[in-house]
């Protein structure tokens, strides 16, 4: 599957323009991190384009709602075995598809983290994630108030299965989505 191919899914499926910016946030960290593991920055650019693209019209995350329904559709549509488990692998509670190779790994470590990001971004005076630093993001990690959807404790989970410091990990998926700024609206 290449990756115009998984745009008209995710439009087919998704209106919410927040939604699909976050796949859009979550296509550009994979894209980046694919090359530290020797692999196809575009095979990895789809998972995290598609990972979500269910989420709007089965929003409930369950055995008969987001990812399984949208992994049925996938292979409906002859979407691969390792696209699918990938995207099912971001929500291992529900699907008992626990994140072992490293694109699923990466997958379940960025989902959530480039939320965040966003919500960091957008806190700032400028709305610009290029404006973003470390401490800023320190500072609201710290803060339960700030964010409240996002499960520190997760992507600390994840990132930890990876092998990384939080520190690299959240500059790196950082990086990726300062590169992607105007395609995900925090351009300032």
């Amino acid at each position: 599957m290449n990756r115009d191919e998984a745009w008209a899914i995710v439009t087919e499926f998704t209106e919410s323009e927040t939604l699909r910016r976050h796949m859009l946030a979550v296509e550009c960290a994979m894209r980046h991190y694919a090359p530290k593991y020797d692999s196809d920055p575009d095979l990895w650019g789809v998972v995290g384009l598609l990972h979500d693209f269910d989420y709007e019209k089965y929003p409930d995350v369950a055995t008969d709602g987001h990812p399984v329904v949208g992994s049925r559709i996938l292979e409906e549509r002859g979407v691969s075995e390792e696209i699918r488990r990938a995207i099912l692998s971001h929500a291992p509670e529900i699907t008992g598809i626990e994140p072992t190779s490293d694109m699923e790994k990466v997958l379940y470590a960025v989902d959530e983290l480039t939320g965040f990001l966003i919500a960091v971004a957008l806190v700032r005076p400028s709305k610009n994630i290029r404006d973003v630093k470390w401490k800023s993001i320190r500072k609201k990690w710290r803060m339960s108030a700030f964010a409240t959807g996002v499960h520190r404790d997760e992507i600390e989970k994840a990132v930890e299965s990876l092998g990384v410091d939080l520190q690299e990990h959240v500059m790196f998926v950082l990086e990726a989505m300062q590169g992607c700024a105007e395609n995900l609206g925090v351009a300032g």
